[in-house]
């Protein structure tokens, strides 16, 4: 019999999947010219109840349903930092939505049941598991990618995404299928004590396998490909949430699998990936003409930053923590730049230029500035999240010695500064196209654009409490 306390160690995905069930049943009852805002608001109180249940889940650590589960404060940041992004992303969707002409009442069901796969992935300690909670996040975002339904660039978006998902995650699959085989276990702890015996080589080729697929997930280099595509085409707040949330959670698999199993033979694999990660993204980003497709690069690059952590192996409980904290602060100021490109890109997505963003600061001054805070912390400019991310990075790859990493890291730093400083030239120093004024920004969205900007600005000027909290989450993990 499953005691009561291993639901209460699942109660914020109880209360997310409720709530998705909720707004899936409301949609069909409201009539044709019903304001569906209400479907958002409810979407939003079910995301806030799940912040709360995690706070009480967080008073029940341990195992749940039999190992498949644990609650630990490694769960239980993730699962903040994936319903915080999830609430912004449904907060400044509302106005989105009516804009687009897009039906509501699926999408915020998809943004809840596709949360509820990511808060799991952060918890599982089992990768049958893992992968069931994979595939609820990845299927959600597959269909989310393509709601722009008017719009060819968006089924193409969703198309590309789940073919070339599906064979990531054919991938992974297989690469659990082999870890059972080498050690006898689809269990953390248990594969971790059988590669303590003795590694096969099978066990070898079963981490390269879930690595393609995870290197998938986190859009790592060389497995990037459809990042630019599919971030063109999905909607923007989609891709606020496909660009944080799934990373996030992606991350901490990857940290479940390869410290928690203490997996063999993957620091040169991750240390070419960062490398690379780092350099294609920063190099492809410079040539783009559209905002979105520029950011989609840049998260390649900060996908690579976030790898640098990962193979600081002669200290990983300061590798885990750093990681741990530059997801959270990616994720403030990814989420918020998205949420400015999502207001200013208008009906049809039709302002999505760099040079659309012309003269933005004498149109728009607020807006502007808001989203220069996000630029200034995606440099990594001091008083921002950003900084401290990085140098927490940095600082943990140079006590590892991995000094050639932590140079190609910070010369492709500060090559990314140029695009981002090109759109601030460009909002700031160059007249506007057109004398359109920029419409007034939403009580929803402005809601979740002045969340990131407390966060990103939080997160720069007092770190100690998030780092503090990310140090003694890896210490559950590392030991």
């Amino acid at each position: 019999m499953i005691p009561s306390g291993d639901y209460i160690r699942i109660l914020p995905e109880i209360v997310l999947s409720i709530f998705g069930m909720l707004v899936m049943v409301i949609d069909p009852l409201l009539g044709e010219n019903d304001d569906r805002k209400s479907i958002g608001v409810v979407s939003a109180i079910g995301a806030l109840l799940a912040l709360g249940a995690t706070f009480i889940m967080a008073g029940h650590p341990g195992e749940a349903f039999y190992n498949i589960l644990r609650v630990d404060d490694f769960a239980v940041f993730f699962h903040v930092v994936v319903i915080l992004i999830a609430l912004a992303c449904i907060l400044m969707s509302f106005e989105y939505l009516k804009v687009q002409e897009i039906r509501q009442g699926e999408y915020y069901g998809l943004i809840l049941f596709g949360t509820v796969g990511m808060c799991l992935m952060s918890s599982a300690i089992e990768l049958v598991m893992l992968f069931v909670a994979i595939e609820i996040s990845s299927i959600s975002t597959y269909i989310l990618a393509g709601f722009r339904r008017r719009a060819a660039e968006s089924a193409e978006s969703s198309l590309k995404y789940f073919l070339l998902g599906s064979f990531a995650t054919a991938f992974f699959l297989y690469g659990i299928a082999l870890m059972y085989g080498a050690t006898g276990s689809t269990n953390v702890d248990a594969i971790a004590a059988a590669l303590r015996q003795g590694t096969p080589v099978m066990a070898y080729l079963a981490i390269a396998l879930m690595m393609v697929g995870l290197g998938f997930k986190v859009a790592a280099a060389p497995f990037q490909v459809w990042t630019p595509d599919v971030y063109e085409g999905a909607p923007a707040p989609v891709v606020a949430l496909m660009s944080t949330g799934p990373k996030a959670a992606a991350f901490a698999v990857l940290l479940r699998v390869l410290f928690g199993t203490a997996a063999p033979g993957w620091f040169w694999a991750v240390w070419i990936a960062a490398a690379l990660s780092m350099t294609i993204g920063n190099f492809g980003a410079l040539v783009q003409t559209n905002v979105k497709r520029m950011l989609a690069y840049s998260s390649i690059a900060h996908a690579g930053y976030l790898l640098v952590a990962f193979i600081a192996v002669r200290n990983m409980e300061q590798g885990v923590s750093a990681a741990m904290f530059y997801t959270a602060a990616y994720a403030a100021m990814n989420v918020g730049a998205f949420a400015v490109v999502s207001h200013f890109a208008s009906a049809g997505e039709k302002y999505v230029s760099i040079e659309d963003y012309a003269g933005l600061g004498r149109r728009s001054p607020v807006l502007a500035a808001v989203l220069t805070v996000f630029l200034l912390s995606l440099i990594g400019i001091p008083i921002t999240g950003g900084f401290f991310a990085k140098f927490y990075v940095f600082r943990a790859a140079v006590s590892s010695n991995l000094i050639w990493l932590t140079v190609i890291g910070l010369v492709n730093s500060a090559i990314g500064s140029y695009y981002y400083l090109r759109l601030l030239v460009m909002m700031y120093m160059k007249e506007p196209q057109s004398e359109e004024s920029v419409p007034s920004v939403p009580f929803a969205a402005g809601f979740a654009m002045a969340g990131c900007v407390v966060a990103t600005l939080y997160l720069g000027v007092f770190p100690n409490r998030v780092l503090q909290f990310a140090i003694e989450s890896a210490r559950t993990l590392v030991h």
